[in-house]
């Protein structure tokens, strides 16, 4: 049999599915590149970083913005991203309030783990060499956390007594503290008489180390909007989410990954007594709002727990305008207490 004609298809289909590639493509970064959104993502943040050195000896990079004199707001992003997560709400707030960005252990311009302790212990103590660094005794912060940000703070609480000394209040959005693959809808469609199959899948998912390309394709742009943004997301907010991930080295996020399919942090809320704003996104795949409800009744101090329509997990980029505005009000009536306490 001549085998020539099957090659010429074989050949065929590649070159067809190359040109189709190609097109998606270029198609994808037209889209990014006329969203308004563009360039406020991309343009990189201005001020330059400072060494923060761990309890372990892990090197962490920090950065404040705004008056030095201003209330402080410190931020903690999520897995596999960077402090370039909070690009929205510091070019909103550093006119009146003193922001704190850090990359997490692992990621960022942050060292890897000391010793590869990717624990949410020692992410919860490496935010308390942040306020050591950044926060004078005697003053207290706003703590803002997006996902595993969130997840550090009840961590950091968990393990300080004495939350009510350092911290002002608390924002914890788009997380959950437990129990994160099986309310996941990631990974959807598996019966619920296979509990066991999704949490293998999803432990599967969370635990990979396979690498993954550095640089942005038509799948992995898709696979960001299905999974980790809402409907509402713009190409640019898509794109900005997609280049996070793709930039945190794949050891980082398997063992972050292995953390949080394990994590237990139910009993630590109560640690958490400082007043405590919730917010979690409708559209949320990764932590739905079903893991914010069952925080809400764990917490000490609610202030309200808020969802945001359409939103997926990537709220502060998503919505920025309405956490900009939920952030300047928690730090407004955080200030206006403080005061209160004083007098």
């Amino acid at each position: 049999m001549d085998l020539l004609p099957w090659r010429l298809i074989g050949v065929g289909a590649v070159g067809a599915a190359l040109a189709g590639w190609a097109a998606a493509q270029r198609f994808d970064r037209a889209k990014i590149e006329a969203d308004p959104n563009h360039q406020a993502l991309f343009t990189a943040l201005d001020a330059p970083h400072r060494e923060v050195t761990a309890s372990d000896g892990t090197r962490l990079a920090a950065r404040s913005f705004g008056p030095a004199d201003a209330p402080t707001i410190v931020f903690a992003h999520g897995w596999t991203c960077s402090d370039e997560f909070w690009k929205l709400q510091v070019e909103s707030l550093r006119r009146h309030r003193r922001i704190v960005l850090y990359d997490q252990r692992g990621h960022g311009k942050s060292g890897r783990a000391a010793g590869g302790d990717y624990s949410i212990e020692a992410f919860g103590r490496d935010l308390d060499s942040v306020l050591d660094a950044f926060v004078p005794v005697g003053e207290k912060a706003l703590l803002v956390g997006h996902s595993l940000g969130a997840m550090t703070i009840a961590a950091w609480a968990k393990d300080n007594p004495e939350v009510g000394n350092r911290a002002s209040g608390a924002v914890l959005c788009n997380t959950g503290v437990g129990d994160l693959i099986s309310e996941s809808l990631v990974v959807e469609g598996i019966p619920h008489r296979l509990d066991r199959l999704q949490r293998i899948v999803g432990e599967a998912i969370l635990r990979a180390r396979a690498p993954i390309p550095s640089f942005s394709a038509p799948i992995s742009y898709r696979l960001i909007g299905y999974a980790v943004v809402g409907p509402c997301a713009t190409p640019a907010q898509i794109a900005f989410c997609e280049r996070l991930v793709l930039e945190c080295p794949p050891g980082v996020r398997a063992s972050v990954g292995g953390t949080l399919s394990k994590l237990d942090l139910c009993a630590g809320l109560a640690g958490l007594s400082v007043p405590t704003l919730l917010i979690c996104g409708e559209c949320d795949r990764l932590t739905p709002p079903v893991h914010a409800a069952q925080m809400a009744a764990k917490l000490p101090n609610l202030v309200e727990l808020i969802e945001i329509e359409r939103s997926g997990h990537m709220g502060p980029i998503e919505f920025p305008d309405r956490f900009n505005s939920l952030i300047e009000e928690m730090a407004r009536s955080s200030s206006v207490a403080e005061v209160l306490v004083a007098a």
